[in-house]
This record gives structure tokens, C-alpha cells and sequence, in this order.
């Protein structure tokens, strides 16, 4: 059993006793993958192809043009942990009381406790919970975890066909390490001009002392199709190193509409060093909303190519640089077809002393003739030793195309704290309401449950909750 310290504090904090079916290995090597392959049931191309990508993660050398990673010891994280009670639980009832409880601390919305009918939720390498709405079924959504869909004779010949597409195996030496040893995750499948009304959900929980986790996500969306999926990451803190490396592969058919929003409040002691691809097709749009807070280090630049005719990208985000923390965070966005569009709105918070740092890449095609790209990128510093930076990096290769950007850094306007302040409401408070509405634009782009829970989030970062 893994003993773990169990402290009353935050949920981000909160760990849990868990029993696990395999002796915990650290350090990935062959034993270790091929361990993951069987217990998943995977078909023998599968088992290749990640045998391929551990080959290539030995031989390529860590990014060392962003943050220090010099304090990742890869050779000492667990990378597959199953519980003994794990099972793809239909009802909450189902779910382990001590599990059960974590995710309720985490903030699943309290309509979500009643009905939970188009969630799952992940932890560590297991799935623990699915469920999806009776009526979604009926029109074919296929919402479901990677490692069960990839059994499912029905679903293999898709995934086949889109697994690493977007997300090459060899992108980088994360990527590579990702594909070796990934476990579970998301399968999206939205039929032609079949719309979602309410957003699917994921939670993701690493658990295990020096853990990681590696998720996997693919989602397709057919002609037409439109859909929101929104996904939860946490862990708590143990003061050794742990390391998400999970890929999002999105496909965006034509006419169709899809918006991912992610929320991530890993520990101090997390690397959060994701790959995140969309690819985007004739008269389609991805929205990205993202929400990073906490971590030890992340590095993170969700990509949009473009790839045909009036294709559009909007990438939202707000990243939260607290004590003892370094946020590398930004959007990529590749234009290739006509008159594509692409609107990047960026809105990060220092405190502290300590680094955000957001990057762009715009790179608009020969090809991609009458195209339109806008950058708004706003840093929001907390006290005097705080450093925010922001990084562009734009190519135009035709005569044709617009790119407008701007970047701001600046301190919370006195005059603002001190109106606050004389009408009865404390220094926390008032900085509290004054970060909320930097934020407002991003925040208004969330579901209304979600949106109170980050009022909640920042709120406490002002108060010392955390």
C-alpha cells in the first residue's frame, strides 16, 4: 500500500491510501511499457508503435530553450500505477467512498453530484468513473476512455486512423516518453451535424507519490458537428517531482464547431509539460479556454493548423504564477488555407516573484492568402520582483494577410485599490476583485458553475487558502 500524508488542507493538497495491482516501477523501460500494453489489452500495433516511441525518447535530449527542467529526475517518476478497485463504474454508488470524496473536494459542480449522466474521470492510470447521457447514445456520440474504446472492435479502426496525426511521435522528447508510456484518456467521437448542447467533462487525478500521468485524447468532430468538452487536472503535493505529459489530438471537420476548455491546478511539484493539436478544416472553429494555476513548471502551447479555406482559431487563456513557480505558457496557430482567422487573447497574473512568461507563434502560409490574425497578451504583476514576459514570434510569407498584436504588463492601479479599500473591503479583497475582473474576459467564456468555482480559486489565492 502506498502510505501517503493525509493532511486536512486544500483539495490540490489532499492524497489518498490506495492499494495498487503491480509492484510500482520507477524508470520507463521495455518491461515497463509492454506491463502497460497487456494490462490495457492492446492490439499488437499499438504495443509497436509505443516499443517505436521509447526508442526515439532515448535518443532525444530534453528542450533546453524554455524553463530549467534540470530538477525533473524522469528516471525516478512511477509511470503506471493501476488500483486494485479500479473498474469503469457506471454509477457514482460504484465508485470507492475514499475516491468518491476526493472528487467531490476537487469541485465537480454540485448539478453534477445529482445527475452526473456525461462525465468520466481518471485516476492515475485508471478510469473510475463513465457515464454518458442515454439520448447521446442514440445519436451515435461515441464519449468514451482511450484504453477501453482501443478494445471495442467498433471504435479500433477509428482511433487507428487518427492516433498520433496531429501529435507526431517524434515532435519532441515529451512527446516520445508520452506515447511510450500513455494510459487512458479521452475518446470524442460527434457524428455529422450532431450538436451537444451541455459540455462533456473529464477529471484527471495523479495520486501516486512521484507519479505522472500521460493521457491520451483524441477528438473528432464530423461535418458540421459541434460540441464543448471541459477537463479537470489535479494532484497534491508530496515534494518530490511528478510530470504530466499528456496529448490532446483534436480533428475538426468541415462546418463544424468545438470549443476545449482546460482548468489545471497541479501541485508545486508538478512539471505540466503538455502537447496539445488541432486540426482544423473548411468553414470550421476551435476555441481554446484555458485556466493554469499552480504547478512547479509548465510548458504548454496548444496548436490550431488551419488547413483549409476560412478556418478560424481563438485561443483564450489566463495563467496564475504564484510562489515558486515558472509558467511557460502560449498558443501556436498555422495558417495555411484562404482567408483563415485566428484571435489570441492572453491574460496572466505574477505574484510573489516569481515568472509567466507567454509565447506566440503566428505563422501565416504563402497559401494563406487574405488571412487575419489578432494578439492581445496582458500581464498583471502582484508585487515588485514578479516577471512577466512576453514572447512573440510572427511569419508572414505573402503580401496579402493582417496580423495586429499588442502586449501590456503593468501593476493593479492604486487609485482602483484605494476606492476599494475606503469602501469597507480589505487589501486581499479588493486585489481579489480587481484580478477577477482582469480575468473577466476569459472567465465569461466558461459555464456559469465553473466560472464561480475560478472566482472562488483566485479569491483564495488572496486570502493565503492555499
Amino acid at each position: 500500500m502506498l502510505k501517503t500524508n493525509n493532511k486536512e488542507q486544500s483539495p490540490w493538497n489532499y492524497s489518498d491510501d490506495v492499494l495498487y495491482k503491480h509492484e510500482l516501477i520507477q524508470w520507463v523501460n521495455e518491461q515497463v511499457v509492454r506491463q502497460i500494453s497487456s494490462s490495457n489489452k492492446e492490439p499488437k500495433w499499438m504495443l509497436e508503435l509505443r516499443l517505436k516511441a521509447l526508442d526515439i525518447y532515448n535518443k532525444k535530449s530534453i528542450p533546453n530553450w524554455g524553463p530549467s527542467l534540470d530538477k525533473l529526475d524522469l528516471d525516478s517518476i512511477y509511470y503506471f500505477a493501476k488500483p486494485v478497485w479500479a473498474g469503469d463504474n457506471k454509477t457514482w454508488d460504484e465508485v470507492p467512498e475514499n475516491i468518491k470524496k476526493t472528487f467531490l473536494r476537487l469541485g465537480i459542480p454540485e448539478s453534477e453530484k445529482k445527475a452526473l449522466a456525461w462525465v468520466w474521470a481518471q485516476y492515475d492510470s485508471e478510469v473510475v468513473y463513465h457515464s454518458l447521457k442515454a439520448e447521446l447514445k442514440e445519436k451515435w456520440v461515441i464519449f468514451d476512455d482511450m484504453s477501453t474504446a482501443l478494445q471495442n472492435p467498433k471504435y479500433e479502426s477509428i482511433i487507428k486512423k487518427y492516433f498520433s496525426k496531429a501529435i507526431s511521435i517524434a515532435d519532441h522528447k515529451f512527446a516520445s516518453l508520452h506515447y511510450a508510456v500513455w494510459s487512458w484518456g479521452t475518446f470524442l467521437y460527434v457524428p455529422k451535424w450532431v450538436k451537444i448542447d451541455e459540455p462533456l467533462q473529464s477529471y484527471f487525478r495523479m495520486n501516486v507519490k512521484s507519479g505522472w500521468q500521460f493521457e491520451h485524447t483524441i477528438i473528432i468532430l464530423e461535418e458540421g458537428a459541434e460540441t464543448h468538452y471541459i477537463e479537470w487536472c489535479s494532484a497534491p503535493k508530496y515534494d518530490t517531482n511528478s510530470l504530466h505529459a499528456g496529448c490532446v489530438e483534436i480533428f475538426v471537420g468541415k462546418w463544424a464547431f468545438m470549443r476545449y476548455s482546460s482548468v489545471e491546478n497541479w501541485s508545486l511539484d508538478t512539471f505540466n509539460l503538455n502537447t496539445k493539436r488541432a486540426i482544423v478544416e473548411e468553414n470550421a472553429k476551435i476555441e481554446w479556454v484555458w485556466w493554469n494555476m499552480w504547478s512547479n513548471t509548465t510548458m504548454l502551447y496548444p496548436c490550431s493548423v488551419l488547413i483549409w479555406d476560412n478556418s478560424r482559431a481563438d485561443h483564450l487563456w489566463v495563467a496564475f504564477a504564484n510562489s515558486g513557480q515558472n509558467q511557460d505558457t502560449g498558443a501556436k496557430v498555422i495558417h495555411i488555407g484562404k482567408n483563415t482567422s485566428s484571435n489570441i487573447i492572453s491574460k496572466s497574473i505574477s505574484k510573489w516573484g516569481w515568472i509567466n512568461t507567454y509565447r506566440w507563434l503566428v505563422d501565416i502560409k504563402k497559401s494563406a492568402i487574405w488571412s487575419i490574425s489578432k494578439i492581445d497578451c496582458d500581464g498583471l504583476i502582484i508585487d515588485e520582483l514578479s516577471i512577466n514576459n512576453a514572447i512573440p514570434d510572427i511569419r508572414v510569407w505573402n503580401t496579402n494577410s493582417t496580423v495586429a498584436h499588442e502586449a501590456t504588463a503593468g501593476k493593479i492601479n492604486d487609485e482602483f485599490l484605494f476606492y476599494l479599500m475606503s469602501r469597507w473591503i480589505s487589501e486581499q479583497e479588493a486585489t481579489g476583485l480587481i484580478v477577477n475582473g482582469f480575468v473577466s474576459p476569459i472567465l465569461k467564456e466558461l459555464p456559469l458553475e465553473y466560472a464561480s468555482e475560478m472566482n472562488v480559486l483566485i479569491s483564495m489565492e488572496f486570502e493565503g487558502g492555499f
